[in-house]
This record gives structure tokens, sequence and C-alpha cells, in this order.
């Protein structure tokens, strides 16, 4: 890279946005489009392209039998699953895709009785996290269900296998720190409700 090729710095307060200039569209790969946005940046001009995935809003379910406000009686719902990216079985929380059209809140009380066979009648919106926005387009939107309650038989899709075990919830905190819940969205969802400091080892 020329000394030319290289903008000057700036302060945050100055860092704009970048033109798009053109879009294009690949095949769809299931769970995602891979688009590429040629921008212009904003203060060379030059035109880059930039790689996007455009995916489907996700939900997450922090789903507890008791409630938080008991956390030493209270026990967190996990699934347990294969999971392709990493190549191994994985401990999760319950979650998944919002159909198109769906509002989230739906999706997070179909996702629990779906995956879990659970149901609860409170129910509280945490909030939403970017996955990445590195190269991604969509939202995570975290719910806590409390009193839930066992219900339905599994409902799982023909691609799914899932085994549902539960954790102390104070016991989570240990749980990510020894790497049994490691899937970031997870740790996500739990800092929302219960403090997840603890000591090394």
């Amino acid at each position: 890279m020329t000394n030319e090729d290289q903008p000057a710095p700036y302060s945050k307060d100055e860092i704009r946005p970048w033109e798009l200039i053109s879009s294009e569209l690949a095949e769809h790969m299931m769970i995602a489009r891979r688009r590429t946005d040629h921008m212009r940046h904003p203060r060379t001009g030059r035109v880059f392209p930039r790689t996007v995935l455009e995916m489907p809003e996700w939900c997450n379910i922090v789903a507890v039998k008791g409630t938080i406000k008991d956390p030493a009686n209270a026990e967190l719902i996990i699934v347990t699953q294969f999971r392709f990216g990493r190549n191994r079985v994985c401990n999760e929380i319950p979650g998944g895709l919002v159909d198109r059209g769906e509002e989230h809140g739906h999706a997070a009380r179909r996702e629990l009785r779906e995956e879990t066979g659970h149901t609860s009648e409170r129910w509280t919106y945490l909030g939403s996290v970017e996955p990445n926005p590195a190269f991604q387009d969509n939202l995570c939107h975290h719910w806590l269900a409390e009193d839930c309650l066992l219900t339905h038989d599994l409902d799982l899709d023909q691609g799914e296998d899932i085994h549902v075990t539960t954790l102390p919830l104070l016991d989570a905190p240990v749980a990510i720190r020894d790497g049994e819940l490691s899937h970031a969205l997870v740790v996500s969802a739990l800092s929302r409700v219960i403090d997840l400091r603890v000591a090394p080892k």
C-alpha cells in the first residue's frame, strides 16, 4: 500500500458512512444470501467490494424453571445439539430463526415450545445484539422466560436432533468459564440476566 492509499487518521466523530455504488446478489445458501456491495471510501474516493450476508433475524431465550429473583432455586433450560460449523456437540439456550413476517417475541415463544416442549406466561424482552456487523445484516433478539413448564412434546424440524436438560442458573458462570457454554450469543443473553463474573481456575 502506498502512502497515497493511506487516509490520514481522524477522530471517531468524523467517521462517515460509505456510499453504496452497486450491489450484486449471489445464490441463496439456505440460511443466508451473499451480497457484494461496491462501496466508495468516504475519504479516498476509491471503490471496494464488500461482502454482506443477508440473514433473517434470530432470537434466543433465557428459559428458567423458577424465577431470576430466586436464582438459588432457578434452573436454566439447556439444549444440546451438534453444530456443523464447529463440528462438535454444543450446549446452548433455546433459539432460532424469526420467520418472514413473524414478530420476534412470537418466534421466541414458538422456538421454546418446539425445541424444549416448555411454555411460559412470564416473558421479558432483553434487547438485541448484532451477531457480526462486519458482514451480517441481522439482529439477535434476547428474551427471558420465567416459570417455564413442560407442556408439550418436542416439535423438531427433520434436520434437528436436540437433547433437553437443565443447569442450575447459578452454575452458568462456571459453565461459561469452563467452556461448557461457549456460544457468544448465549453468553450475551445470559449477561443480561445474571452476573457472569467468576474467579479463574
